[in-house]
C-alpha cells in the first residue's frame, strides 16, 4: 500500500512539474507574440548565455532549471518583425526566468538591441518585468544599469524611437536604467513600478504605505508614465505610435546655415524659392487682414467692445483645445508627465496626423463644466505643466515634427506649491527653448491668453488669434487691481490694454486673425451639426501628400492587387474613418484654420534649420518696439568706437 502511494505521489509530482514548466514556457515571450504580426519574428542573440562570473553557489543549478522551464537561455528574448506592417525591433524581459533579474546576458542583449536597431534604422520596443539586478552576478550585474542606459541614450541621440513598456513588476536596477528612458513610456494597469520594493520602504520608514503606492496609476499621476494601456490594446497603441513616427514630416529645407549679414540678420534672398512662393501664397487664405478689419468696423455689423470680447473668449461653450484637436487632427495619441514628479492635466499634448504629416500638439486644457475645470485647474498650469510641454517640444525637435499650440488660459497658476517648484524657472526655460527650437512652430490663441502663463507655450514662428480671442500682459481684473487698486474697473482696463485680436494685429503683435461667425464661436450648440470634413476629401488630401501606403508597402513587400489605400485614420486605428460630429460654424473655422496651417507649415518646412532659428530670433528681437532709438551701424554702444 505504501509502495503504491509513493509511486502515485512521484507521478503526481512529475505531472505538476510538467504543468508548471508548460505554463512558464507559454508565458515566456508572450508579449512579443502578441505584438508582432501573426506572432512571427526572427529571434536575435538567442545563443547568448552567462559564464557565472562569481561562481556563485547554486546559481548554475538555478539557471539550468529555469532554462528547462522556459526554453530560453536567459530572461530576455529579442527579435525583429512587423507590427501592423511596420518593421520594428522588440525585446521582452520576462519574470518567468529568475524574476526577470538583469545579469550580464540581459544587459548585453538590451545593449545589442539598441545597436542593431540603430544599424537597421528601426524603432525599439522593450517590455520589462523584473525584480532588478541579479544578485548572483554581483557588480557584474550592477554595471548593466550603466551599459543599458548608455546604449539607450546613444540610440535616442541618433534619432531612434524607443518605446518602453512597464509591466508587473518593474523594479530595482531595471526600473532605474533603460526601462525609464523611453521616448514614450507605457504601462500596464496595476503594474508595480519603482526602485525600492514596498516591503523595503515600509521597513525603512516604519509606516504602512498607502493603497496603490508605486502602481502604474501612481506613476502616471506623478508624471513618470505617458499612458496606461490594457494588455489587449497594447499592440494597437504601439502601432499608432510607430505610424506617427514612421511617416516622415514634410521638411524640405537643408541644414546649411543661411547667409548672414554683418548685423546678424538672415539674408532673406538666400531662402529657398519654395519658401518665398509659399510666403506669397499665405495672404490668400481665410484670415482677416487690416483692410478687412476696417471694413468690418465700418459695416453694419455690430462692433463689439473689448470687454464684450473678453466675455466671449471666456464663454463656457467656446471651443477648448480638445475640440480643436478633434476638429483638425487625426489619430491623436495623448502623452503625459514631466518625468520629474507630476502630471499636470491643465496642459494637454501629444502626437497626431495633420494633412498626412505627424505633428506635436500642445494646448491649455479647460473644462466644460465646474467639475472638469477643477480637475484641469481652470487651465492654469503649474511648473510641471510647462515642463511637460517642453518635453514634448524637445521630442518634436528630435523627430522633426512641427509644433502647433492652442492658447487659452487665465495665466500660470499662482499657488504656493507652484512657487516652491519653480514656476518662474519653468516659464523662463520654455521661452529660451522655444527661441531656438529647430522645428516649425505655430501658436494659436483661441480664447484668453494672459501673462507669461500664455507666452510660455506660444513663442512660435507665428502667433495667430481667433477674431474674439484676447491676449494680454495680465487679466483685466488683475491689471485693474494692480494699477488702480480696484478690480471692479476691469471693463475700463479692457479698453486701455489693447488686448483684442484686431488691436494686436494692427500693432504687429499678432500675425493673423482668423474670422469667427457673427455670434462668436460656440461648441455647445447641438443643432446644425455636421462632420469637420467629408471623409473622401480628407482621404484624398492625405493621399496627395504621398504618405499613404498599406501595411505591406510599409514593410517593403509587394502590394497585392486590388488592396485599397488607407486614410491616415484607418492606418492608425485600423478602423473606418468616421466623420467628427461638430457644429457647422466650428467645422468651417477648423477648415479655414487647417488650410492656413497647411500653408504655414509648408512655408517653414522649406527653411533650413539656421534660417528657421534666425527667423524666430529676429521676430522676437524686433517685436513690440515703441522707441525710435537705433544703433549707429558698426559702432559699440559702450566704447563709442568703430568695431
Amino acid at each position: 500500500m505504501n509502495q503504491f502511494w509513493n509511486k502515485r505521489e512521484t507521478l503526481k509530482g512529475y505531472r505538476d512539474l510538467r504543468e508548471k514548466h508548460g505554463k512558464k514556457m507559454s508565458a515566456f515571450g508572450e508579449r512579443l507574440k502578441m505584438l508582432f504580426d501573426g506572432g512571427d519574428y526572427t529571434e536575435l542573440f538567442a545563443e547568448m548565455e552567462t559564464d557565472d562570473p562569481l561562481g556563485f553557489p547554486g546559481y548554475a543549478e538555478k539557471l539550468k532549471r529555469d532554462r528547462i522551464s522556459t526554453g530560453s537561455k536567459d530572461a530576455c528574448v529579442a527579435g525583429v518583425g512587423t507590427i501592423k506592417g511596420i518593421p520594428c525591433l522588440a525585446a521582452e524581459v520576462s519574470k518567468e526566468f529568475m524574476m526577470g533579474s538583469m545579469g550580464t546576458v540581459v544587459g548585453e542583449k538590451i545593449a545589442e538591441c539598441f545597436e542593431e536597431a540603430d544599424r537597421l534604422k528601426l524603432p525599439v520596443v522593450i517590455f520589462s518585468a523584473s525584480g532588478g539586478a541579479r544578485m548572483q552576478e554581483g557588480m557584474f550585474s550592477l554595471m548593466q544599469m550603466a551599459k543599458t542606459s548608455a546604449a539607450a541614450e546613444r540610440f535616442k541621440n541618433r534619432g531612434g524611437l524607443y518605446i518602453s513598456v512597464l509591466t508587473h513588476p518593474t523594479t530595482g536596477g531595471v526600473s532605474a536604467s533603460y526601462a525609464n528612458l523611453g521616448d514614450v513610456i507605457l504601462a500596464e494597469p496595476g503594474a508595480l513600478i519603482g526602485f525600492a520594493g514596498p516591503r523595503v520602504i515600509e521597513q525603512t520608514i516604519g509606516e504602512k504605505l498607502p493603497r496603490g503606492f508605486q502602481r502604474a496609476e501612481f506613476q502616471k499621476e506623478h508624471g513618470f508614465v505617458d499612458k496606461i494601456v490594457e494588455k489587449q490594446d497594447m499592440k494597437n497603441v504601439i502601432a499608432d505610435l510607430l505610424l506617427l513616427h514612421e511617416i516622415k514630416p514634410g521638411r524640405t529645407g537643408g541644414t546649411d546655415g543661411a547667409d548672414m549679414t554683418e548685423g546678424g540678420e538672415a539674408n532673406v534672398k538666400n531662402m529657398s524659392a519654395a519658401g518665398e512662393a509659399n510666403a506669397k501664397n499665405m495672404s490668400s487664405g481665410s484670415e482677416i487682414n487690416k483692410r478687412e478689419i476696417r471694413k468690418r468696423e465700418g459695416s453694419g455689423r455690430k462692433r463689439r467692445t473689448p470687454y464684450e470680447r473678453v466675455q466671449m473668449a471666456r464663454h463656457k461653450d467656446r471651443p477648448k483645445a480638445q475640440d480643436f484637436i478633434e476638429g483638425l487632427f487625426e489619430g491623436f495619441v495623448e502623452l503625459s508627465g514631466d518625468r520629474l514628479g507630476k502630471e499636470d492635466s491643465s496642459i494637454v499634448g501629444g502626437i497626431a496626423l495633420f494633412h498626412g504629416r505627424p505633428v506635436t500638439v500642445i494646448g491649455h486644457r479647460k473644462g466644460k463644466n465646474l467639475q472638469e475645470n477643477m480637475k484641469y485647474n481652470f487651465g492654469m498650469p503649474g511648473p510641471e505643466g510647462y515642463r511637460k510641454a517642453l518635453r514634448m517640444m524637445r521630442q518634436a525637435e528630435k523627430f522633426h515634427r512641427p509644433v502647433i499650440a492652442f492658447i487659452d488660459t487665465p495665466g500660470a497658476y499662482p499657488g504656493k506649491e507652484a512657487e516652491e517648484n519653480g514656476q518662474s524657472t519653468a516659464i523662463a526655460e520654455n521661452l529660451a527653448a522655444m527661441s531656438s527650437l529647430k522645428t516649425p512652430f505655430i501658436a494659436i490663441v483661441t480664447g484668453e491668453g494672459n501673462s507669461g502663463g500664455a507666452l510660455a507655450i506660444s513663442m512660435g514662428d507665428e502667433i495667430w488669434m481667433l477674431e474674439n480671442a484676447v491676449y494680454s500682459v495680465l487679466s483685466p481684473e488683475g491689471f485693474a487691481s494692480i494699477l488702480w487698486k480696484d478690480a471692479s474697473r476691469s471693463r475700463e482696463a479692457c479698453e486701455v490694454m489693447k488686448m483684442t485680436a484686431a488691436e494686436l494685429y494692427k500693432a504687429g503683435l499678432a500675425d493673423r486673425v482668423i474670422p469667427e461667425p457673427p455670434g462668436g464661436l460656440r461648441i455647445g450648440r447641438k443643432e446644425n451639426r455636421r462632420g469637420a470634413g467629408d471623409a473622401a476629401v480628407r482621404e484624398n488630401r492625405v493621399r496627395e501628400t504621398g504618405t499613404v501606403r498599406t501595411s505591406k508597402d510599409i514593410a517593403g513587400k509587394k502590394e497585392t492587387e486590388g488592396k485599397k489605400e488607407l486614410s491616415g485614420r484607418e492606418r492608425i486605428s485600423g478602423t473606418e474613418e468616421r466623420a467628427v460630429d461638430l457644429p457647422a460654424d466650428f467645422a468651417d473655422v477648423c477648415e479655414n484654420m487647417g488650410e492656413l496651417l497647411d500653408r504655414a507649415l509648408k512655408k517653414y518646412e522649406s527653411f533650413s534649420t539656421d534660417e528657421l532659428m534666425e527667423h524666430r530670433y529676429m521676430k522676437y528681437r524686433n517685436i513690440a518696439k515703441t522707441h525710435s532709438w537705433k544703433r549707429e551701424a558698426g559702432t559699440s554702444v559702450i566704447y563709442k568706437k568703430t568695431i
